[in-house]
């Protein structure tokens, strides 16, 4: 890990890059060196698992995102669990609530983050989670299981306000954010940076996702965006973009302790 920089959620696994071997290099040589790749159902957690098992800075995590539930079957977080068990998996994610579409099954995503949470407690596992356009119940959700976050819980690309924020820091969880954030017009995560205490930030590109200012409208991101996120959230907090790298990486260790 001699790179400085630090993606504690992208997605690897997609196909979305072309030569895997390519996108490893360029990810190195932007001086990123540690990277989480999370998994978001049975494939991409295992395709994952695969990946950080050929590259020695590339990481996994396993896991079911609330949108695609519908993919589920009998026996399937029974290979999440098993897929936790490795030593490179760092986390149980991304699970949560993603209320932004029409058809959207809140009950059953409340079960199945419910069950998740349970899952990473019973491991010792940290989770990462996936939390759009339902701040309240997500809110109300954590602060009712907090016996389940006791290893550590992350909100990967947090979109509430800074308000919201200061209610979940209560509960030790950091918060990550991505390219979004280095937009002008996004007013409420800068707020939400501001806000929030250094030592709870970290770094994300979300790739293929979500590319920052500088590389508006092109597809895919990679993680080699690393750096100009990690400067801007520097600016926002008043620090060297080398100090703010330096305790991004210090916090991912922290939440993430199988990370060797």
């Amino acid at each position: 890990m001699n790179g400085i920089y630090t993606d504690v959620h992208c997605h690897l696994t997609g196909g979305e890059y072309g030569d895997t071997d390519k996108l490893l290099n360029d990810i190195k040589a932007a001086g990123v060196g540690l990277v989480i790749t999370a998994g978001f159902d049975i494939p991409s957690s295992q395709q994952g698992a695969e990946l950080a098992e050929k590259y020695d800075f590339v990481y996994f995590t396993a896991g079911f995102h609330p949108t695609e539930l519908k993919k589920y079957k009998q026996g399937d977080l029974d290979i999440i669990a098993q897929l936790c068990k490795q030593p490179k998996c760092v986390a149980l994610g991304e699970i949560g609530f993603d209320y932004h579409y029409p058809d959207t099954d809140k009950d059953l995503q409340a079960e199945m983050f419910l069950k998740q949470l349970e899952i990473a407690h019973s491991l010792n596992m940290p989770v990462q989670i996936h939390s759009r356009d339902c701040a309240e119940d997500m809110y109300l959700t954590l602060k009712n299981n907090r016996s389940l976050l006791t290893d550590g819980a992350l909100l990967h690309c947090y979109s509430h306000s800074a308000e919201m924020a200061a209610e979940f820091e209560k509960m030790g969880i950091y918060f990550s954010f991505g390219g979004t954030s280095t937009y002008k017009g996004s007013k409420r995560a800068r707020k939400a940076i501001a806000a929030i205490s250094v030592n709870r930030l970290l770094t994300e590109t979300d790739s293929p996702y979500l590319p920052p200012a500088s590389k508006y409208g092109t597809f895919p991101n990679t993680p080699a965006s690393i750096p100009e996120i990690t400067a801007n959230i520097a600016a926002i907090k008043g620090v060297e973009e080398g100090e703010f790298a330096a305790i991004a990486r210090q916090n991912t260790l922290r939440l993430f302790t199988k990370i060797k």
